[in-house]
């Protein structure tokens, strides 16, 4: 089977919606929960599009909510995939809010989801190559790799069987935590 491969414009996807009241919190901002469903909603859309299947979400990293979002503001979210595995693509989001009374535009959030494609009968597939057109996708790509590599150096770090508390005591003592663990916990 020959690989296909397609480029990142071919799955980019954009979308943009009147923030209602209905969507609002307690505190009169838009709702981070709702925020994050059409976070969800472009990823799987993104990647199903470059995969041209059914598409899961696997993790999503690092969500910062920059800044608020007004009732009133039009959110426009852009998708891209920014790497791919076997099965699995990084598909990175940026969500902007616009006031459309004044036009001033600010950046909200930017994450990054990974989707699976799966086919009918629920098993990950080969999902297509990516072709880099522009530096600015080759640092993109290269940087789904660092936070690959990181996330893996993390868990690896911590679920080592040779882990141990004591190793991690000094750089905790300038944090707002007192470590009180029973003798039997300690190491």
């Amino acid at each position: 089977m020959k690989l296909k491969f397609k480029t990142v414009d071919s799955s980019r996807i954009s979308i943009s919606l009147l923030m209602q009241p209905s969507h609002s919190n307690f505190g009169g901002k838009i709702h981070g929960g709702y925020i994050l469903s059409l976070m969800d909603e472009i990823a799987f859309a993104c990647g199903s599009k470059h995969s041209e299947t059914y598409c899961v979400t696997a993790s999503v990293n690092t969500v910062d909510f920059l800044s608020p979002i007004e009732i009133g503001d039009l959110v426009t979210m852009k998708a891209s995939v920014n790497y791919v595995g076997s099965t699995s693509m990084v598909v990175g989001i940026r969500v902007e809010a616009e006031n459309i009374r004044t036009g001033e535009t600010k950046h909200c959030n930017s994450s990054y989801f990974t989707m699976v494609a799966k086919d009918d009968a629920g098993k990950s597939v080969i999902v297509p190559g990516l072709i880099l057109n522009d530096k600015k996708e080759v640092v993109r790509f290269l940087k789904a790799i660092n936070r690959n590599e990181n996330h893996r150096a993390r868990q690896e770090e911590f679920n080592h069987v040779d882990f141990s508390l004591e190793n991690y005591f000094n750089e905790l003592k300038d944090h707002r935590v007192r470590i009180d663990l029973p003798d039997h916990f300690s190491s």
